[in-house]
């Protein structure tokens, strides 16, 4: 008899009866027929009262409960969701772009909180915080060992605003007393935009949340003030957000009248947004910068883009989510996210990748995005029946993602497993850290760009630093390999943590191939 456990078939027929039970359940929360399933519900009990009382190991009722819920919902489409009430909150602070907390950047090194950015105008900044300092204890307990981490560091500086956190700080070898009152923290959603040369702007977004719109539009006026007449926009990485802040990211492109999306569903009626006469820049050339992580609301600003004419878009096909969902509290304060409709871009296509395989193959088929069509463009989606007109005639195609007009295969030059362990293990940001404590530099950004450079000697100091204190040995070839590549990210991140965002995009679009591949499209 083998001593393994059972394989997850074993789990099936208990997954589908869990699964129709709770498919009645959800039912009752959401349209109050709780009497009519009160047999399906009882059922639902009688299963966890024999897994509680017969089942092999201890079991987590809760854990099972929600991991089916999502399991359930997956079988619907991919993007149909449920999120429990302890998680809620980090999805309203994404939302919402903003959270109650200090206002610092930190890293975790050799066990310590260390402050890599302190917020100007911040709690942080007002309690007398600097860049530098190690939080050593949080309200008088400490705040050091091996079981400190990421989730409890934040869950323990976060907090209702104009409410209190006492904190413990060693500076230069002093312990120092402070207390700081939270308030209202900002996320950057627009968090890089700068003058690349006399006429061409660049802005990036990193996700769509409430106030992203204007936080782009005040970045698009304060690069047309210096001049912008060109602006190249990087939608890469960004997973989306709320279809509100494209829309009227969109609109300030296009002209009064324009489709910009439409949207339709079983149970929803059928809407059409346009654009109105409010777009700052109407008259700006634009090129928009995706790949396979934009999804979502980063697609349907490049589709409606696209699709009418308005700009070029460059890059890698992107990720293909054209389902908008809905969210229903529960009673219990956790969260029901369900797709209430597809959307089309203007010249009428959806963009969503098929799912009909099912959750998994679903999630397998993201791997393509980084292997072949890494290098090449995936040609089966060229297909007559997917073929669609833009506003001036041009053939775009439907089938999964906004496929760019000009295709940028993937650079993997200077790239090695080396690299990798040293991006992954956070020690650029670690050493950058330690540097500027020992260094100190007053260049402006400007002045950073054009006369600080990466030495050997420093990138030796750096590679000492990696595998003292990361163990990650230096292998001879791929170090030759990666070199240029590691002095290029360790500026880079020296240049975030002195200008945040701004400094290490302005610094990495001097070297990145996509981005001056996107210049040349003008």
């Amino acid at each position: 008899m083998s001593d393994q456990g059972p394989k997850p078939l074993y789990w099936l027929p208990f997954l589908m009866t869990l699964i129709a039970a709770l498919g009645i359940y959800v039912g009752s929360e959401l349209f109050g027929s709780a009497e009519r399933s009160s047999k399906e519900i009882q059922k639902l009990e009688q299963i966890f009262q024999v897994l509680d009382n017969q089942y092999v190991d201890k079991i987590n009722k809760e854990e099972i409960f929600e991991k089916t819920i999502s399991e359930m919902l997956h079988r619907l489409d991919p993007h149909s969701n449920y999120i429990s009430a302890k998680n809620l909150k980090l999805l309203d602070e994404q939302t919402n772009a903003a959270f109650g907390g200090i206002g610092v950047r930190f890293l975790l090194f050799r066990d310590t909180i260390c402050v890599t950015h302190v917020n100007a105008a911040s709690p942080a900044f007002l309690g007398g915080l600097k860049r530098g300092d190690r939080i050593i204890a949080i309200n008088k307990k400490p705040s050091v060992g091996k079981n400190i981490s990421n989730d409890k560091v934040m869950a323990l500086l976060k907090g209702m605003p104009n409410t209190e956190v006492k904190v413990t700080i060693l500076r230069k070898g002093k312990k120092l007393q402070k207390t700081i009152v939270r308030n209202t923290i900002s996320i950057a959603t627009v968090p890089a935009y700068y003058m690349i040369d006399n006429q061409t702007g660049y802005i990036q977004i990193a996700q769509f949340s409430l106030p992203t719109a204007q936080e782009f539009h005040h970045a698009a006026l304060a690069l047309r003030a210096k001049g912008m007449k060109r602006l190249l926009l990087d939608l890469r990485g960004n997973g989306g957000g709320t279809m509100d802040a494209a829309i009227k990211i969109a609109d300030e492109f296009l002209p009064d009248g324009y489709l910009i999306l439409s949207s339709k569903g079983l149970h929803s009626q059928e809407q059409k947004y346009r654009s109105t006469r409010e777009g700052v820049l109407e008259k700006t050339k634009v090129v928009v910068l995706i790949d396979a992580q934009s999804a979502s609301a980063s697609e349907i600003l490049a589709g409606a883009l696209q699709d009418n004419d308005r700009a070029k878009i460059v890059g890698r096909r992107s990720y293909g989510k054209g389902l908008i969902q809905q969210d229903k509290r529960l009673k219990d304060g956790s969260n029901l996210r369900i797709t209430v409709a597809r959307y089309y871009t203007p010249s009428g296509r959806s963009i969503q990748r098929p799912y009909k395989k099912g959750y998994e193959a679903y999630r397998q088929d993201e791997q393509k995005a980084f292997t072949e069509e890494y290098f090449k463009v995936d040609s089966s989606i060229f297909v007559d029946s997917l073929k669609y007109k833009t506003r001036k005639g041009r053939t775009v195609y439907g089938g999964g993602g906004i496929m760019p007009d000009i295709f940028i295969a993937g650079d993997t030059t200077g790239r090695s497993l080396y690299l990798s362990e040293l991006q992954w293990g956070g020690v650029f940001n670690a050493f950058a850290f330690e540097y500027l404590n020992k260094v100190n530099i007053n260049y402006s950004l400007q002045e950073l760009i054009t006369e600080f450079s990466i030495t050997d000697q420093l990138l030796e100091q750096f590679t000492t630093f990696a595998n003292n204190e990361f163990k990650v040995r230096m292998q001879r070839n791929e170090f030759l390999h990666s070199k240029e590549n590691m002095k290029q990210l360790l500026k880079a991140e020296i240049a975030r943590h002195l200008f945040l965002e701004n400094g290490y995009y302005q610094v990495m679009n001097n070297y990145d191939p996509e981005v001056q591949r996107a210049l040349k499209c003008f």
